[in-house]
């Protein structure tokens, strides 16, 4: 039989043998049989861990440069792209224009699916081309067929105009791997339900892009030892946050936590610094500058023994 389509042949559009009776399994056998994918899923991403250290260096070099983060991709993907994107300010304190995302058909695609617009090449580019991509950036085409023409196209112009360019798809076998700088490709095998990338892609991805930001704000200072003390305090559970951040590091009492907090203008970088440095709140910043935003550069003491101490484990 004459094979007409480009996509069969497809890793994530092929039919999964484990999967051929589910509709007719019980509710419980159905959520067994897809936890065991989810394990063939791990074990996927696991494989591809050097990768996404070699990844998480590449971003970290551009934020110390300077560059931006820039999402690009098309459904499920693309919509894990703007989560990353909008993720990062709250969680990290990063600029509005520091960590971006661009999706095909535009912001209302996230909400509402809009199909045939993954297949604008020409768009894609233009999408990319309107954030004037530079030389100091790092775009990251997501795609888990990597076949997606727009992801396609705002990755060939970000290239151009001389980005690092990370693609992550779930397609071992792309052809896009001589194109771009790093490619992060877990091939976790046919879905539960053919061509729905939305399931194991969609996790594998998204633990991915987890892992790229996190491991970068990691290793810019985004955090005290495993304490978020970049986040922004915009809401009352967010500066809770902060108070008891506050109150691990310094040994202040809660209330304590939050006067020193509203003397550092609820910069709790800055508040530990002052506490622990007995330095005014202007110095406290320069203190920091200079430590390159590290905190415990900044104050000359490692977060793990008090953090253990809290835990209990000596």
């Amino acid at each position: 039989m004459a094979v007409r389509s480009k996509w069969q042949s497809l890793p994530t559009e092929a039919i999964n043998p484990s999967t051929l009776a589910i509709d007719k399994l019980s509710p419980a056998d159905i959520i067994e049989g897809m936890l065991n994918e989810d394990r063939k899923m791990l074990a996927a991403v696991h494989r591809e861990k050097d990768r996404i250290a070699v990844g998480v260096e590449i971003i970290t070099l551009a934020l110390r440069k300077g560059g931006r983060i820039i999402f690009v991709g098309a459904g499920t993907s693309g919509r894990l792209g703007i989560l990353e994107s909008a993720e990062m300010p709250p969680t990290f304190g990063t600029s509005d224009d520091m960590v971006l995302a661009v999706m095909a058909g535009g912001k209302n695609a996230f909400l509402h699916a809009k199909e045939g617009v993954e297949d604008n090449y020409e768009e894609g580019a233009r999408s990319i081309n309107r954030l004037t991509p530079t030389k100091k950036d790092v775009v990251i085409g997501v795609s888990a067929s990597g076949m997606t023409q727009f992801v396609r196209g705002g990755l060939t112009k970000a290239r151009r105009a001389g980005s690092k360019i990370i693609f992550v798809t779930c397609d071992p076998r792309t052809e896009l791997q001589t194109f771009v700088d790093l490619t992060i490709a877990p091939g976790v095998g046919p879905e539960v339900i053919a061509g729905s990338t939305r399931l194991k892609a969609g996790t594998a991805t998204k633990i991915v892009l987890n892992m790229l930001t996190t491991g970068a704000m990691v290793r810019t200072g985004k955090t005290y030892g495993n304490l978020m003390v970049d986040v922004q305090t915009g809401s009352e559970k967010l500066k809770d946050r902060a108070r008891r951040i506050i109150t691990i590091v310094t040994g202040l009492e809660y209330d304590e936590a939050d006067k020193l907090l509203r003397r550092a203008r609820w910069n709790v970088k800055a508040a530990i610094v002052m506490q622990k440095a007995g330095l005014s709140h202007p110095q406290a910043l320069t203190r920091l500058r200079r430590a390159h935003n590290f905190v415990r550069d900044a104050i000359g003491e490692d977060a793990e023994v008090r953090l253990k101490e809290l835990l209990g484990s000596g």
